[in-house]
């Protein structure tokens, strides 16, 4: 009866429009104070406590290099480097801005800053050279969500901290299925370019690519600094995080001289801004879960699934088709942290391995970012490229069919997820 009472609350405000933190927060200490003989006291115990993991410094400071990347001129350079070299080639825009999505990923670990960071320069040299919109808004939109698979990535520090485990496995679990998404979204630009005889730019000169290659290489070895310093067990994740904040700042302010005294605090209010608003989800949802883990509601779960004999392809199936609907209102760090306390048991129950569940969940979690009506990239598309938000869904929706497709393949093929961490955790 409480869980009932605790999920219609959260959904009526919700639908009211309220903030999703305080949606959960309001929803479930409303439930503790009149269902529960419960000291509320302990809520703001609990809330802070949620917050003291060391493990969480790694989101905002992800956060911030991604936001000094797209402002101090990093991003800018290694676009006009793939530019330079496969522009000109059939497809080559569409290459280009999945490549620099895949590398603004692998920095950044949020899907709306690599939307935006990537979708202010491809999108409109792609309609210039004669792509359609439409298209163009779907690819950077699609291209986007690798933010959040290809490590470092926010979505999995959040993960790993629910169920405890590895950071670096689980940004290692990420690599493999992150390049080969990547590997399928560069397939089908390609083809569809050649398909359409869609518009290529001009051919740079030898002397302008190895020039903009020049350029580029200081910001394109933040990326190898980065999982390069965490897989060979120099630094932990939020070491890396923080210390590329600080090469970040060199590069921008030193090496490019883009990074100006008067962009400092538009780029920490954004900063701040972003990880707040996932420090908040955070610090609810641990009250939200708080209360299902009090009434033991997962084990009632894992029971049920133990008594009517579910295998894990059933489970991946439900919980797939569960993601896809809530991702359709929620957005990743929400759905991760009200659903993942209540998944554990049947996962550790049926034998899941956490890393391969963590890369299926992550997939998911991208589809989220391009599903309506709360579809993040969605609006980022949509307010960069000045069109209607119906229109980007339009052009998203090919890019939605094969990531379904792929995360099938991952549920199906766990060693896709596994065998990095596998081999670099002997």
């Amino acid at each position: 009866m409480a869980t009932a009472y605790i999920c219609s609350l959260f959904i009526i405000l919700f639908l009211l429009n309220v903030p999703i933190a305080i949606a959960l927060a309001v929803s479930a200490i409303v439930v503790l104070a009149t269902t529960m003989d419960y000291n509320l006291y302990m809520v703001v115990q609990r809330m802070f406590a949620a917050l003291l993991s060391p493990t969480l410094m790694a989101i905002p400071a992800f956060v911030f290099a991604g936001v000094l990347m797209s402002r101090g001129g990093i991003a800018k350079y290694l676009i006009n480097c793939l530019r330079a070299w496969l522009g000109h080639l059939p497809g080559g825009l569409a290459v280009v801005t999945v490549l620099s999505c895949a590398v603004f990923a692998a920095i950044s670990g949020s899907s709306p800053a690599t939307a935006a960071a990537i979708g202010a320069i491809m999108l409109p040299a792609m309609i210039e050279n004669g792509y359609p919109k439409r298209y163009a808004m779907g690819l950077v939109a699609a291209g986007g969500t690798l933010g959040i698979l290809i490590p470092p990535s926010v979505t999995m520090v959040v993960f790993g901290v629910v169920a405890e485990e590895s950071i670096g496995k689980l940004f290692m679990g990420g690599l493999l299925p992150g390049l080969l998404l990547t590997a399928v979204l560069l397939g089908s630009a390609i083809i569809t370019a050649k398909k359409n005889n869609f518009g290529r730019s001009a051919r740079a000169s030898w002397s302008e690519r190895w020039k903009s290659t020049f350029k580029a290489l200081p910001g394109g070895f933040l990326p190898i600094f980065i999982l390069g310093s965490i897989y060979l067990g120099v630094v932990t994740p939020t070491e890396a995080a923080v210390l590329s904040v600080f090469y970040t700042i060199i590069v921008s302010a030193f090496i490019y001289k883009e990074l100006r005294l008067c962009d400092i605090r538009s780029i920490f209010v954004e900063s701040i801004n972003i990880s707040s608003m996932i420090f908040m989800i955070i610090a609810a949802a641990m009250i939200f879960a708080f209360f299902l883990t009090t009434n033991q509601v997962p084990n009632a779960v894992a029971d049920w699934i133990a008594e009517n004999h579910l295998n894990k392809y059933l489970f991946f199936l439900a919980t797939n088709l569960m993601f896809f609907i809530m991702g359709t209102f929620l957005e990743a760090v929400s759905i991760t942290l009200i659903t993942l306390p209540i998944l554990l048991p049947m996962i550790h129950h049926l034998g899941i391995d956490l890393i391969q569940f963590a890369v299926v969940m992550t997939v998911n979690m991208e589809l989220a970012m391009i599903t309506p009506p709360v579809g993040l990239n969605l609006f980022v598309v949509s307010a960069m490229a000045k069109d209607r938000l119906e229109n980007v869904v339009k052009g998203v929706l090919p890019f939605i069919a094969i990531m379904i497709v792929m995360m099938f393949i991952f549920v199906l093929w766990p060693d896709i997820s596994l065998y990095i961490p596998r081999v670099l955790m002997k």
